[in-house]
């Protein structure tokens, strides 16, 4: 079998590279893809660390990979798309899923290396990369599995669980369902248990734009014109980016062009702010009107880092900024969509203003932009949003105007338990926009919140001061 090896890094060797069908075949067919699913058909991964213990010192990495690969199996039979390929539809060229139960892959393989070598879990490592299994198709991606794993054992005993899972299937909260199913499928040190609250609901129903229904249910006072502000605002930050606009000569980095921007190498960072610093950042924030405004931890810091992010790669004053942040829609539909939805069903927020403005408003202020955004999503916004991503697909260029956030907090990933317990961190992996900042669930400290994102390396040092020491 082969191995990944690089000579700054242990090599991980491969020993079994097995396609796992689904225990019970569903009919073939094609599940037709929203334009939401069809944003970013890439794999996107996710790695679960399990530190060595007792209780599974004694089985095999054999015995723990036929483990889960009888738990894909079955949850494969109920999450069936993920079984399937992408199928690019010939009349329009659009995406859609082909479920044809070609099957997820699974790999075994093994390390020298012991987990406590990489130090930190919650810092990025591009070891990490040599954990999970990424298949290249350079004929035709169609043929690309949609679910992979690799399942590794450490010279100590423990466990890596890597996932790349196409999100074109599922968004974060599915991909969280899909994973723990899975994890409760799987009999290791534990009986198989059934924790579905809810069936996976798989057709994408009013979330496709040529449903009808979903045209004629206006929200009552709303307007057939609503817009999407995140897309408008997309539109406005790219003129401002290729005109040139957004940055003068004696601006910090100086001036860099859009393909400076795509090709700079980001350095991941995760910053750890514990509870006492977010409740001590509320503190600041509220002052004396304590009771009459509230705001959420993420609203604070989404503000927090917006603010930060901006000072630090130094964009001029009068250049606009756009903070981004993804809401779940399942609730925000008319009617909600079904419980279980497993496609994506998230929009982008948006609030744009000058770094000028930025700088001079009070968090306050900020909080309570990233408010009104939030309850902007509302049916009509989704309508708007999903139409304007009808045409051919695009690639969102890196601009330091734009401040992407993405909130896992309410997936606690580490929680999922493939193994024994909860696994000791779970790390996203380069993700292909890698400056979006992520806030994740700290699994040793349960009021903190992990912040990881990718910045230039020249900003690093004034981003953690601006947004560490404030």
């Amino acid at each position: 079998m082969a191995s990944k090896h690089d000579e700054n890094y242990p090599s991980v060797r491969l020993t079994k590279i097995v396609s796992v069908l689904p225990k019970s075949l569903h009919p073939q067919q094609i599940l037709h893809l929203s334009n939401l699913d069809r944003q970013f058909p890439m794999l996107m991964y996710v790695v679960f660390f399990y530190k060595s213990s007792c209780a599974y010192q004694n089985l095999s990495l054999d015995s723990i990979f036929s483990s889960l690969k009888s738990g894909l199996e079955e949850t494969l039979s109920t999450w069936y798309p993920a079984a399937g390929r992408l199928s690019l539809n010939p009349n329009d060229g659009k995406l859609n899923l082909w479920c044809n139960n070609d099957g997820a892959v699974i790999v075994e393989a093994f390390t020298n290396a012991k987990i406590s070598e990489l130090g930190d879990l919650s810092q990025y490592n591009e070891f990490f990369e040599y954990l999970a299994y990424k298949p290249v198709y350079q004929r035709n991606f169609l043929d690309m599995p949609l679910v992979v794993a690799q399942v590794t054992r450490f010279g100590c005993g423990g466990y890596s669980i890597s996932i790349g899972a196409s999100h074109s299937l599922f968004d974060g909260p599915a991909t969280y369902d899909f994973l723990h199913a899975w994890a409760s499928n799987s009999a290791i040190l534990k009986e198989k248990r059934s924790t579905e609250l809810y069936k996976p609901v798989h057709e994408r129903g009013t979330l496709l734009v040529g449903n009808q229904r979903l045209s004629k249910l206006p929200e009552s006072g709303s307007s057939a014109s609503t817009r999407a502000a995140a897309i408008d605002h997309l539109y406005q930050l790219i003129k401002q980016v290729i005109a040139g606009q957004n940055y003068s000569p004696d601006t910090k980095f100086g001036a860099r062009t859009l393909a400076d921007m795509e090709n700079s190498h980001l350095v991941l960072k995760t910053f750890h702010l514990s509870g006492a610093m977010i409740e001590s950042l509320k503190s600041k924030v509220y002052g004396e009107r304590r009771g009459s405004f509230s705001c959420s931890s993420f609203e604070l810091l989404a503000a927090h880092l917006w603010k930060a992010r901006t000072k630090a790669l130094g964009v001029r004053k009068g250049a606009m900024v756009c903070l981004q942040f993804a809401v779940d829609i399942r609730n925000r539909m008319v009617p909600p969509l079904p419980k279980g939805f497993s496609g994506n069903a998230y929009v982008l927020a948006s609030v744009a203003i000058t770094a000028e403005e930025l700088e001079a408003r009070s968090r306050e202020a900020t909080v309570e932009k990233i408010k009104e955004a939030k309850n902007s999503i509302n049916n009509d916004y989704v309508i708007a949003y999903n139409k304007s991503l009808d045409g051919p697909p695009g690639t969102l260029p890196s601009m330091n105007e734009l401040t992407l956030v993405s909130d896992w907090t309410r997936m606690p990933f580490h929680r999922i338990d493939f193994l024994h317990g909860e696994a000791a961190y779970a790390s996203p992996l380069l993700s292909p926009i890698p400056q979006v900042a992520y806030f994740m669930q700290n699994p040793n400290d349960l009021r903190g919140i992990d912040v990881r994102i990718g910045l230039l390396p020249q900003a690093l040092d004034a981003f953690s001061h601006y947004f560490l020491a404030s």
